[in-house]
């Protein structure tokens, strides 16, 4: 099973690209983020075409989430539980055995504003939920713009971003909180090239230079982790004209 996630900022503009991209990897199930798209306008009969069934909770301008997968989806959830939130950042579905999670983490804006504390309460939310997730599936995979950058090797240039949203302590501090819970970061199983970012911003030519942050993310529960084969950034499509300022990051379960 082929797993993906993408942050496509906005589906409407980036609907051809996806098309092409799924056709190309061949992935069973893709979580995306960030489509921006109301739920009337949700382009099913091409993703349908595209050989994909479609989960997706939307709103216009802001956020999206959406689940595609070539089997059958069930038990759909929209947000999470107990958690009162209009956003449009999380769904979840079972495919088959497994148990996807689509995440689109709040930005937070910066360390001093009040997106940043919801930012962590959303995270300590989730946590809590994770954990009764991982006891009910013991196959769970959660995929997601996280807009978390784990570690310092996750950022071009550590000493810049230092203290900075994306890259505080606190963030990170939940993020192992995740981990915490049993759940593995994918591209981690793996040795991986030095440099290994999933986004880059469209200003300063930052993709040409490598100037990014490694904040998109899958984390697997011991029972997939154990069959991940590879888990890698596919650059490509973060080169074709008008990308998104995300790359799709894939596993591979055997």
């Amino acid at each position: 099973m082929k797993l993906a996630t993408w942050n496509v900022n906005s589906l409407k503009v980036r609907l051809p690209h996806l098309l092409d991209w799924l056709q190309q990897s061949q992935a069973d199930v893709v979580c995306l983020q960030e489509t921006k798209t109301e739920d009337a306008n949700f382009p099913r009969a091409e993703i349908e075409a595209a050989g994909y069934q479609a989960a997706f909770a939307g709103q216009k301008t802001y956020n999206g989430v959406a689940i595609l997968s070539r089997q059958p989806l069930q038990d759909v959830q929209v947000g999470i539980p107990g958690l009162a939130d209009e956003q449009k950042r999380v769904l979840a579905v079972t495919v088959g055995t497994t148990r996807i999670i689509d995440l689109y983490v709040p930005n937070g804006q910066s360390v001093d504003s009040d997106k940043y504390q919801y930012k962590l309460k959303w995270l300590e939310a989730l946590a809590d939920w994770l954990k009764a997730e991982l006891a009910q599936y013991p196959e769970l995979a959660v995929l997601g713009d996280f807009n978390i950058a784990p570690e310092d090797r996750d950022v071009y240039d550590p000493a810049a971003w230092a203290g900075q949203v994306l890259c505080s302590e606190s963030e990170r501090a939940h993020f192992r909180a995740l981990l915490g819970l049993g759940l593995k970061d994918g591209f981690r199983l793996f040795e991986q090239p030095e440099k290994s970012y999933s986004w880059w911003d469209y200003r300063q030519g930052a993709f040409r230079r490598n100037m990014g942050l490694r904040i998109d993310h899958i984390l697997l529960s011991p029972a997939l982790a154990r069959r991940c084969t590879a888990c890698t950034v596919d650059t490509a499509p973060r080169k074709l004209e008008r990308p998104s300022d995300h790359a799709p990051v894939i596993a591979e379960i055997g």
